[in-house]
């Protein structure tokens, strides 16, 4: 069967480094939306050559499977297995809710886009957290191949940034308390994950055991709750009646929608968190219309990328007037590399091939002379000194007269980003 003739299956994606928070929050899904089934592939085995599948409900393993490795990258054999499993199971019916387990360092953006290009409906994406590793993972900055993390032999990335990513991605997350005798979350660590993503909708599920655990918050409870659903009704003998789907599951259900997620990530238009400042955490939000003089903020890279656990952003350097830049940092590493144009260096004619929410996101930045060219970059962090990092990126600007000089002679400044940029 396949095409329109299969049945729907609604996917729901839930990840995380917090493994143990990962795998409490899909037994709570198991046990909250009866027939469910997960899916599984295990990439701790890829240095062995293969990737281990499970699909599994509540009642315990259905099949299990190897997935052969792909061009040595164990993500590339997730990609290629995943669609057939899910066309395996919609085929079969009466699946009310398909749950990819997504594995450590997978990053959901890759697999929602995977799942949607395949023809299924992702309903969800989650990334289950536990608030008290929040700054732990988001300072780590070693390569997940240290911890045997990695997804394949050139996968580069660190810690931090994969988990800046599953949190910044989601727009649920299941939270997870702490396991018995470690420290648990504290106001702090709350505030941290609230500014650092202030419009994610935050389901509390306890400890994640489905049978002990507390019934779901009511909406009313607190930010991030959700739409009311109405009454749970009685579910004891007789009543002939189910009980209402938990807050997880509804947000499980809730829908996504993938293009808008990807836009909502992408440096010219990142939907980026305001200026907060509560319980000792702090986001400077820092936005100038001048640029930034090539040597001295190279010289400076070091200081700004360690003043904050987590800064993120778009900015403009004198010299390369038509390259919008994305700035990206976590656990004291910093990304910054090519975001594309920005719009004000392109052609008329060529704003028609840009999507409408870039245009838009262009439209609110627009300046008279620079058009969309700015600073837009943001600090979260605990303990954030406010005024000395404002001091130094002011200070990394191009000076009155440097500025007055004009755009000639910007391009002929030291090009100290040259070998950063790969250019």
């Amino acid at each position: 069967m396949s095409g329109p003739d299969r049945p729907a299956l609604p996917v729901a994606i839930v990840g995380g480094l917090h493994a143990d928070a990962r795998r409490a929050a899909v037994a709570r899904l198991l046990n909250d939306v009866p027939g469910s089934v997960v899916l599984h592939h295990d990439l701790a085995t890829a240095t062995a050559g293969t990737v281990v599948r499970t699909v599994r409900d509540a009642t315990g393993i259905l099949s299990a499977g190897e997935a052969p490795l792909v061009n040595d990258c164990a993500c590339c054999a997730l990609r290629e297995d995943l669609v057939p499993e899910l066309e395996r199971l919609a085929d079969s019916g009466g699946v009310p809710l398909a749950v990819v387990e997504l594995w450590d360092s997978v990053e959901p953006k890759a697999m929602a886009e995977v799942v949607t290009a395949g023809g299924f409906t992702v309903t969800g994406v989650i990334t289950a957290v536990d608030p008290a590793l929040v700054l732990p993972y988001l300072g780590n900055g070693d390569d997940l191949a240290e911890g045997g993390l990695a997804a394949a032999a050139t996968d580069q990335r660190t810690v931090a940034d994969t988990f800046a990513r599953q949190l910044e991605y989601a727009p649920v997350l299941a939270l997870v308390d702490s396991p018995p005798g470690s420290p648990e979350a504290d106001d702090e660590d709350r505030e941290l994950l609230a500014q650092l993503h202030p419009t994610v909708r935050r389901v509390p599920i306890g400890h994640g055991d489905p049978a002990g655990a507390p019934p779901a918050p009511s909406p009313a409870s607190g930010p991030g709750s959700g739409p009311a659903s109405g009454p749970v009704p009685a579910s004891g003998p007789g009543s002939g009646s189910v009980p209402a789907p938990s807050e997880l599951a509804r947000a499980a259900l809730a829908g996504f929608d993938v293009e808008a997620a990807a836009a909502a990530q992408h440096p010219a238009c990142a939907l980026l968190p305001a200026e907060a400042d509560a319980h000792g955490v702090a986001t400077l939000v820092w936005h100038r219309r001048r640029p930034f003089h090539p040597e001295r903020l190279y010289a400076a890279l070091e200081d700004l990328t360690c003043a904050a656990a987590r800064s993120r952003g778009r900015f403009w350097l004198a010299g390369k007037g038509d390259t919008l830049l994305h700035w990206d940092a976590a656990g004291g590493a910093l990304c910054v590399e090519s975001a594309g144009p920005w719009l004000a260096s392109l052609p008329d004619a060529a704003w028609e091939l840009v999507p409408p929410v870039r245009r838009a996101a262009a439209a609110l930045d627009w300046h008279p002379e620079h058009g969309d060219r700015c600073q837009h970059l943001v600090f979260t962090s605990p303990g954030l000194d406010r005024d000395g990092l404002e001091r130094l990126l002011e200070s990394c600007l191009l000076t009155d007269a440097e500025y007055a000089a004009g755009q000639a002679a910007w391009e002929r400044l030291p090009p100290a980003f040259d070998t950063l940029l790969e250019v």
